[in-house]
């Protein structure tokens, strides 16, 4: 019974390490990375569609990105898009495709960036914990239904305890590794 609370509750925790993962992938760093444009969406037929339904995006050079709509018809929305973004991007149509290179990052807004991740990390630290507490309440239900004995709801507890850890070591990893990103010229 308590294997399944364990189960249940990890996979929700690891949905927020999932959730900051991605987050990550959208914040810019001095390097390009496709993930970077996963947020933006073209208005395509008439409809809003994610950017990498529309169009293939490479990497040529470690500072430049690529896209490539399928359908040449597209290429000034793409171009709308991503000036509308919040990226700071300045897109440059050639012949079927819209090159966007990369700035270097001042001292400043690394600076920003790293504040921001820390801020999204603490967020992710905060929603495994909520979710800790959930799993602690359920196995407090469980002993008071009679369901598991005391022994049964402390060793549950501890447990929790210890996948609360090994997820929140993960989201220290996480920022670590992001920072570095950041920081790195």
């Amino acid at each position: 019974m308590l294997e399944n609370v364990y189960k249940e509750f990890r996979t929700k925790m690891q949905k927020s390490v999932e959730v900051l993962e991605a987050e990550f992938a959208r914040i810019r760093t001095s390097r390009a990375n496709p993930a970077l444009l996963d947020g933006i969406k073209v208005e395509a037929y008439g409809a809003p569609t994610p950017l990498k339904q529309v169009a293939s995006i490479s990497v040529p050079e470690p500072r430049q990105l690529v896209v490539q709509p399928w359908d040449r018809n597209l290429l000034t929305e793409v171009e709308k898009a991503l000036q509308k973004s919040d990226l700071g991007l300045n897109p440059k149509v050639e012949a079927n495709l819209v090159r966007i290179m990369i700035p270097a990052l001042t001292e400043e807004r690394r600076r920003e960036l790293v504040k921001l991740c820390g801020k999204l990390t603490e967020d992710a630290r905060i929603a495994v914990r909520n979710i800790r507490r959930e799993a602690n309440d359920r196995i407090k239900s469980l002993e008071k239904a009679k369901d598991i004995s005391e022994d049964d709801s402390k060793t549950g507890v501890k447990k929790v305890q210890e996948i609360t850890d090994e997820l929140i070591a993960r989201l220290d990893e996480l920022f670590k590794q992001k920072e570095t990103e950041i920081l790195e010229r």
